[in-house]
Order: C-alpha cells, then structure tokens, then sequence
C-alpha cells in the first residue's frame, strides 16, 4: 500500500512538474502565432505595388533563406542557449515586420524577407529543444507528446483567429496590422525571458552518467552517431509528408477556386481547415498510446494521397469534404515525430541536429512547391493536385520496411531523469 501511494506521489510531483514548465510556453505559442499579416500580406504586397511575379520571388526567397540559414542557427543556439537564440530570432523578424509595413521599395523588401527567414531559422527547432530539455531536466518527457499537442493546437487556432483579426485591423491602417504582430513577438519575447530559465548545449542532461561518454565534439558526429537508417527513413518520409501538406493547404484555394467556389467560400473553408489542424493534434497522445507512430505515419501519407485524389475529381463540394475531414490527421503524425526525433538525439547538440532535420523538411517543401505548380499549370489545377498523389504513396512505400521489419529508429540513449523517476 505505501509502494502505491509512493508511486501516486510520484506521478502527480510529475505531472505537476510537466505543467509548471508547459504553461509559459502556452502563453508564447498563443502570442508568437498572433501574425496578423499572414492571411493579407499578399493583398499588402500588391497594394504597394509588387506584381505576382515579385510576390512569389519574395516568398522564394523567405523558405530558401530559413532552410539555408537552419544549420547554423542551429549551432549558435546549441552554444549561446536555445532561449536566446529564439528572442533573437523573434526580435529579428518584428523588426523585419515594422520595416515592411514603413517602406515600398522591392529591394528594401528583399533585405527585409532574407532577415526574416534568417529569424525564423533561428526560432526553428529552438524552441522545440528547450521545451524537450526542460522536462528532461524535470524527469517529465513522457509529457512531451501531450505538451506538444496543446502546444500546437494553441499556436494553429490562434494562427486562425489571427488571420480574422488582421482583415479587420487592415480597415484602419497597414501599420496597425504589422506593428501590432511586431509587438506580439516582442510580448512573447518577454515571456520567454520571465519564465522560462536557458538550457545550453553543454548542460546536456540526457548526456550525463553513462551516456556521458560519446562526448560527441561536434553536431556532424553526434548525427552520424544517432542516424539509423529507420532514423533517416523517418525523416525523408516525415519531410515527404510536409512537402505534401504545406502545398496542398496553399492550392487548394485555388483548387477551389477553379472548381467554382466563390471568394468567400474559399476564406471560411481555409479558416475553417486551420482550426481542424489545429484541434486533431489533441488527440495524439492517445494515438501515441494506442496505435504509435510506425502505424499512424502510413495511415497519414494514405490520407494525403486521398484528399489530393478526391480534389482531382473536379467536385467543389467532395474536395471541400476531404480537406477538412482529412487535413488534421497529419498533424497528429507531425507530434508524434516530434517526439521521436526528440527522443533520437542527445541534449549537447538537440538544437543544431533538430535545424537539419527542419532543412531536409524546408527543402523538400520548397521542391514540393514547384513540383505542384508545375503539375497544376501542365494539368490543370484538379488534375494536377490528383497527379501529385504519387508523392505520399512513395513516402509510404519507402517506409514500409520499417513498419514491417519493426527496424529501430533510435540509438537508445537514456534520459537519467526519467530513469530515477522510474
């Protein structure tokens, strides 16, 4: 009976460490998604003068930026703390911000998207790293899946609400729309600094005792030391499934739109996939619990593949149907190999070997961009979303011999803290 009650105590201390180091990241994820500009920004661009084709190098140059600037960035957060790499990201891109909504001149934008996409590299796989390291120092990982979910769903509904806000805002001034997202940065800035404490790449805690002595110097050799080839599999498939994803929500408004559907439509049912996404991620610690992530990352790709065949039928009302029935089952998939890759690498470098795996998924997406709209311009826009189907169910392929041969994805290494709480 005092074993029982000794174990009660032990998993309530967790849980209740667990949450004191969750809720100052609630509270950013809430403000730091609070970009007023990102539905409008186009309409912004177009109304200074910038014509679809400098729109589009802008926006080129923003993901071509972020992914090439993720490796570094990576590093320096690994050696100056990841807190403090992710308020000089954030301040970096609020600055960016303030300057896009003061001046009109392309090049200062150009100047302007690179500092930005330098910014977001820097908060990319940052702030991930110090909420896992954080519960990691607390014995309270086997929160994290739970943790991310909320995380997630707070950062993606208040990315929707955001977009609602920002048309409205727009009424009284482009000014408004953009200092008012600056400020929000700087208000999660302020969170970050106040509540949460700095994790460096030295303090390593996973490293510490036995696991100690791999004394990995660099992130290069730490990468070799823990990629598998189940590891490197995942995240292939696991970029493969973003660069399905983040295209099709962007192309199906135009989808949409081609299939018939009036503006507005197009707006509620974008707004309306936003909260989907943002809400199904709730449901994926029990989706760990009860089926894992070797069997949800092919279920995910086999959604994918049907929500983009479903759209190739030319059917308003059936591609409607499928992206808000199917659109948020990846993002159950997205925490869960979260978690795992996570668990994979080791404390000293989990910043930098996080940033790679974000340039393998930038890459991927920045091609997966192209290859749609090549396909929608050869093919049409229902036929050509049809015909990239193929990129899922080769993902899916390629990760079969995984699932099938149960191959292991991580190297083992242990978290002293959970094994004392254990």
């Amino acid at each position: 009976m005092t074993g029982t009650t000794e174990a009660l105590g032990g998993s309530a201390a967790v849980d209740d460490a667990a949450r004191s180091v969750a809720r100052p990241f609630y509270v950013y994820a809430v403000l730091a998604n609070s970009l007023f500009q990102r539905g409008v920004f186009v309409l912004f661009l177009q109304q200074r003068g910038f014509s679809a084709g400098q729109v589009a190098l802008l926006q080129t140059l923003l993901y071509l930026v972020s992914g090439l600037a993720e490796l570094p960035t990576g590093v320096i957060a690994d050696r100056i703390g990841r807190r403090a790499g992710i308020v000089i990201g954030q301040l970096v891109v609020a600055g960016c911000l303030l300057g896009q909504g003061m001046f009109a001149n392309y090049w200062v934008f150009l100047a302007l998207f690179i500092g930005q996409g330098v910014g977001m590299a820097c908060v990319s796989g940052s702030d991930t790293a110090l909420l896992y390291d954080l519960l990691v120092r607390r014995g309270a990982t086997a929160g994290y899946v739970r943790i991310r979910s909320r995380f997630t769903m707070l950062g993606t509904v208040t990315s929707g609400v955001a977009i609602v806000v920002g048309g409205q805002l727009q009424e009284i001034s482009w000014g408004v729309v953009y200092a008012g997202s600056a400020a929000c940065l700087v208000l999660a800035v302020v969170v970050l600094m106040s509540r949460v404490p700095e994790i460096r790449g030295a303090d390593a805690v996973d490293e510490q005792d036995g696991a100690a002595g791999h004394g990995d110097t660099t992130a290069w050799r730490a990468m070799l030391r823990v990629a598998t080839p189940a590891l490197v599999t995942l995240v292939v498939v696991s970029g493969l499934m973003h660069a399905t994803l983040t295209p099709y929500i962007i192309f199906t408004q135009k989808t949409l739109s081609d299939q018939g559907a009036g503006t507005a439509l197009v707006s509620v049912v974008i707004s309306a996939g936003f909260f989907v996404g943002g809400l199904t991620p709730l449901l994926s610690d029990r989706a760990d619990r009860r089926i894992g992530y070797r069997v949800i990352v092919p279920v995910s790709l086999l959604t994918l593949a049907a929500a983009l065949g479903l759209s190739g039928l030319g059917l308003v009302w059936v591609t409607i149907a499928a992206f808000l029935v199917l659109v948020g089952i990846p993002e159950i998939t997205a925490v869960l190999v979260d978690n795992v890759f996570n668990e994979a690498v080791p404390s000293r470098h989990r910043a930098s070997l996080l940033s790679m795996i974000a340039f393998v998924e930038s890459a991927l997406i920045g091609i997966g961009y192209l290859v749609v709209g090549a396909l929608m311009d050869g093919l049409g826009s229902s036929a050509g979303m049809a015909a990239y189907a193929a990129v899922p169910l080769l993902a899916c392929l390629l990760w079969l011999p995984v699932l099938f041969r149960g191959a292991r994805v991580t190297t083992g290494i242990e978290n002293p803290a959970d094994q004392k709480t254990a």
